[in-house]
């Protein structure tokens, strides 16, 4: 064997050995309802997992995991504001059986987050009920914090690749949030939304299905499904 193709032979073993050991600390490395880590959580449902390598996880106490959970890697799951705080409410996030949280995302709740059954998001989505005020010129931004307002996501929604949920938003059940959408306000049952603020865009109505909806203020709103 020439030096050249031992050269070679050698990375791809190398390459090999390190996808190897890349996978098993993945499967290591994941949080799982038996795992230590997952007893601090108020509640861990069986079948779920937060997948390795986890970027920021905080709070667990005050973190409720339904069944059949998978929160993606890279993610960050963050309830309270420091060690000392004492919620308002419990739990402060709370998320819903079968429900997929995209690689990269970031959960942080302050004050109250419920994300329902069946919601799948894409990679690099944000929520949080958090803000900053920005009143007093004499103080950093970042040092003052504003009330944070409640966020709700409902059942079987789907947010796509880097929606942005923040405080006081409503989300339906089974509504489509579009990519690189900024919801910030309400957006009712059964329908689908874009933009910056998202804005519905299609609504279902019982008996003709999926319609358009206009920008015309005067126009009724739709009745939704029952």
């Amino acid at each position: 064997m020439s030096e050249r193709s031992l050269v070679a032979a050698v990375r791809h073993l190398g390459g090999d050995v390190l996808q190897w050991g890349w996978e098993q600390l993945g499967r290591i490395g994941a949080i799982g309802p038996h795992n230590r880590r997952a007893r601090r959580f108020g509640a861990f449902g069986e079948g779920s997992a937060i997948c390795f390598p986890v970027a920021t996880l905080y709070g667990e106490r005050s973190i409720r995991l339904g069944s059949r959970v998978l929160v993606g890697p890279y993610a960050v799951l963050s309830a309270g504001v420091s060690p000392d705080h004492v919620p308002l409410h419990d739990p402060v996030i709370s998320i819903g059986d079968r429900t997929v949280i995209g690689r990269g995302s970031g959960i942080v709740g302050h004050e109250r987050i419920e994300i329902g059954d069946d919601v799948w998001t894409g990679h690099h989505v944000y929520v949080t009920d958090a803000n900053h005020g920005y009143e007093d010129v004499s103080l950093p931004i970042g040092l003052q914090f504003a009330a944070p307002r409640p966020v709700r996501i409902g059942s079987g929604s789907w947010l796509g690749h880097g929606t942005i949920v923040l405080g006081g938003a409503t989300i339906g059940d089974h509504v489509v949030v579009g990519a690189g959408s900024v919801v910030t306000g309400t957006l009712p049952d059964y329908s689908v939304a874009v933009g910056n603020p998202a804005r519905v865009i299609r609504r279902y109505v019982t008996g003709e299905g999926w319609v358009r909806v206009d920008d015309d203020p005067a126009r009724p709103p739709l009745a939704r499904s029952g």
